[in-house]
Parts: C-alpha cells; sequence; structure tokens
C-alpha cells in the first residue's frame, strides 16, 4: 500500500502544472490608437472602453489567450464632428455593431528575443478576419504591459465604404496594461 501511494505521488509530482495566470485589461491602464492617411495627411484617434480576459503564461505560451473588446463609440479623433461621422453607418456603424472585439487563436514565440506572436480573429462590423501580429510582454507590478501593433485593410471590414480621399490600410497601436 505505501509503495502504491509513493508511486501515485511521484507520478502526479512529475507532471507539469499548467499555471494560467488570468489578468483583466485595464482601460485607464491602456491605449488603443491607430492612425491612418486622409487627403494625404496622416490622421490619428483612439479608443477606449477596453474590457476582456487575458489568460497568459510565458512558460507556456500554448495556454495563454487574449479576448479583448472597445467601445466603437468611444472613438476620438480630437474633432467631434469627424467622430460622430466615424459612428456613423458611413463608418463604424456604432449603432448596430458598438463594438470591435478581437479573439485569440494561438500565441506563439518568434525567432527575435523578447518577441511574440499573437494570432486571432477580429470583427468589426460583424466581418471577421483573420490577423497575426507580433508584440511584447513586459511584467509590471500585479501585471503585464502588452505592447504591438497591426496593418488592416479597412475595406475588409467595409468600413468607410468607396471614399477616395481616405487611405485603405491603417495601423493600430496597442499598448494593453492587464492586471489580475
Amino acid at each position: 500500500m505505501l509503495k502504491s501511494l509513493l508511486f501515485l505521488s511521484m507520478m502526479f509530482m512529475d507532471r507539469p502544472t499548467i499555471q494560467q495566470q488570468s489578468y483583466i485589461p485595464s482601460d485607464s491602464g491602456s491605449s488603443v490608437k491607430f492612425k491612418i492617411k486622409n487627403l494625404g495627411v496622416t490622421i490619428t484617434g483612439s479608443f477606449t472602453g477596453l474590457a476582456g480576459q487575458i489568460q497568459f503564461d510565458p512558460a507556456n505560451l500554448a495556454s495563454s489567450s487574449f479576448e479583448a473588446n472597445i467601445d466603437v463609440n468611444s472613438i476620438n479623433t480630437g474633432i467631434d464632428m469627424r467622430d460622430e461621422h466615424l459612428r456613423s453607418d458611413d463608418y463604424f456603424d456604432a449603432k448596430n455593431y458598438p463594438t470591435i472585439k478581437f479573439v485569440s487563436t494561438k500565441v506563439t514565440p518568434s525567432n527575435k528575443s523578447g518577441i511574440l506572436y499573437v494570432f486571432g480573429n477580429l470583427t468589426i462590423k460583424n466581418i471577421t478576419r483573420e490577423i497575426s501580429f507580433p508584440f511584447k510582454a513586459t511584467a509590471q507590478e500585479a501585471g503585464y504591459l502588452f505592447t504591438g501593433e497591426f496593418k488592416i485593410n479597412r475595406r475588409d471590414f467595409k468600413v468607410g465604404g468607396s471614399s477616395v480621399t481616405l487611405g485603405d490600410n491603417l495601423t493600430v497601436l496597442l499598448s494593453v496594461f492587464a492586471q489580475k
């Protein structure tokens, strides 16, 4: 009997334990910004209302996942009239599609030290496209700061219609602080 208990305890001690760490993005400590050309001039803006759930274990990236959304109505380019137009059905149609959502499908290391890759699905106006991008995860007191950027084509999500003055490609810049 003692040998059986010893064997079982050694078997469980030898198994790796998965310690997924759960984090919540802090809207006040994070930024979701974008930049796009309009009439040849770079326009910048941001969103707030960041919410979601992050499971992150740098020692076990396969168990890591990101789910986040932002409030479309929070768009801010510094010009109220433009922001209202961007909320309209010509652009983001915030009335019918109040959130932009990202759900990861996998997280992997890269060949560069300190750089990870996240793959997932981005949903804007109920249109989902696969994206991937590099990011850094920097440990901070009681959490992590995740930073990265990616490019998307606005037309893939039917944002801005057939505007010829607005550039097709935009860059999204993320700085997300998440804490336990």
